[in-house]
């Protein structure tokens, strides 16, 4: 009996924090962003502009008489505000959720107030799935059925589970369940097969991230990888650790459509090519041939105590390269995948928001609650300088492209001796600085480069 009663007393805390969070975390939809309409927005390697047409034709007269640009700046902007709307409303957004099937260890049904980094790592590595199997240039047909207005509902509904929840917590009832709001169909129309293969893909990708103990990438198995780490449920999470969990995962994952990628994660700051490329041509499980992609996470620091605002033209310059995936981020205590930028600050999805369970194996689960309606700002000031910035390289010859261009990147806006982190010729083992002579110099880091690196690599992550 008493072993009953004390299940009773969990039962009743946890809905009861169950409502506390669902109260606490239903306002990150509530306010407007602001976008400049005079600024170019950078959302994952694409640019677009609000001005008007007008605009544009005076933008036109100025530059044409002005010379080389226009045809430059013409190519980048490929769209207007709707076509924005519609390509972040297609990004995979994860948020905090509850009453999920219980996480093996625990007694936890959601992961509100700790979860935030295990997050948006999974937005980071969804978007590079989403790069893998569906391109760059894939957006979700029913995107701007969603309007961002319904934020205001979402809230209101979030208002009245609080209510019910905590009534019912106080008499060991059922949570009552809120009817969804009924969304807007479009029109049934005759689909294409590349349109039927993509909306197959766009389900299973977010399944991949579902709630529960099977899906290769969720809650429940990255936690099972973290454990590795030291880490258990409930516990805070470094950019840093996920990173590691991340690639744990997809090493680990057993769906066939996931042979066909790996990840990697730098070591001190430091990308060594030949490791990448092993990787990249490692034989599939299936045994047959070609080469896999790849997804590259650097976890980095941008300052000390603070964000060095010199890298701001750096992490501008990543967020606007086509194969960037994102950026593993945030304030301190609160991580936000950062994925563009307009000006000084940055445009990022924020997982603080508390929805509930979604079953992912049910056929045709809905979709909404799994894309953001409403894109938030941050001024890069604020921004935490531990974090981890992600890269997907299809092919071995996209990796050395995607090398050479982000050194060129880093040495451009290295304003110091030594850049944020650095692509190095050959494998790690090759720079083993305790046993290996430095017979290779020009190949090799200078003392203070070492030092600096061993500093890094010695610190603690500021968990976010």
């Amino acid at each position: 009996m008493e072993a009953t009663g004390t299940d009773e007393v969990e039962k009743i805390k946890s809905k009861f924090m169950s409502a506390w969070h669902n109260m606490k975390y239903s306002w990150v939809l509530k306010t407007k962003t602001y976008f400049s309409r005079n600024s170019p927005v950078f959302l994952l390697g694409k640019c677009y502009h609000f001005k008007t047409e007008g605009e544009y034709r005076a933008l036109h007269s100025f530059l044409s008489w002005d010379g080389s640009n226009f045809d430059k700046l013409h190519t980048e902007i490929s769209g207007n505000v709707e076509e924005f709307r519609r390509d972040f409303i297609s990004r995979i957004w994860l948020t905090y959720r509850e009453e999920f099937p219980q996480i093996q260890g625990s007694a936890l049904t959601t992961d509100c107030g700790w979860g935030c980094t295990l997050r948006t790592g999974q937005m980071l590595l969804a978007q590079g799935l989403m790069l893998h199997f569906l391109g760059r240039a894939w957006v979700w047909p029913e995107a701007l059925d969603m309007d961002s207005s319904d934020s205001e509902s979402w809230t209101s509904s979030t208002v009245r589970k609080l209510t019910a929840s905590f009534e019912a917590s106080l008499t060991a009832e059922r949570d009552p369940k809120i009817l969804p709001r009924p969304r807007r169909r479009p029109a049934r129309r005759d689909r294409d097969v590349t349109e039927m293969r993509n909306e197959v893909y766009h389900r299973k990708i977010i399944s991949w991230f579902g709630d529960c103990p099977l899906a290769a990438f969720g809650l429940h198995q990255l936690i099972e990888y973290g454990k590795k780490s030291g880490k258990t449920a409930g516990d805070w999470y470094g950019p840093a650790v996920v990173a590691h969990i991340l690639r744990k995962a997809v090493e680990e994952a057993r769906d066939p459509e996931l042979q066909g990628v790996t990840v990697y994660v730098a070591q001190d700051c430091t990308v060594y090519s030949s490791d990448v490329i092993d990787r990249q041509c490692s034989v599939l499980d299936s045994g047959k041939g070609g080469t896999k992609a790849v997804i590259i996470l650097v976890p980095v620091r941008l300052g000390g105590e603070r964000t060095n605002t010199d890298y701001l033209e750096f992490v501008k310059g990543i967020l606007s390269l086509e194969y960037c995936v994102g950026i593993i981020g945030g304030k301190p205590k609160q991580s936000y995948y950062f994925a563009g930028f307009q000006d000084d600050s940055l445009i990022y999805m924020d997982p603080h928001y508390c929805q509930s369970f979604v079953d992912v194996s049910i056929k045709d689960f809905p979709l909404e609650s799994f894309h953001c309606p409403s894109p938030k700002k941050m001024s890069f000031k604020k921004m935490d300088p531990s974090c981890t910035i992600g890269f997907y390289c299809r092919t071995v010859q996209d990796f050395e492209k995607a090398s050479e261009e982000i050194t060129k990147m880093l040495n451009s806006s290295c304003k110091e001796k030594y850049p944020l982190f650095t692509f190095v010729k050959g494998h790690s083992r090759d720079y083993d600085f305790a046993s290996s002579p430095l017979h290779e110099e020009n190949d090799l880091f200078s003392e203070d480069e070492k030092k600096r690196l061993k500093r890094f690599s010695a610190e603690e992550f500021v968990l976010l």
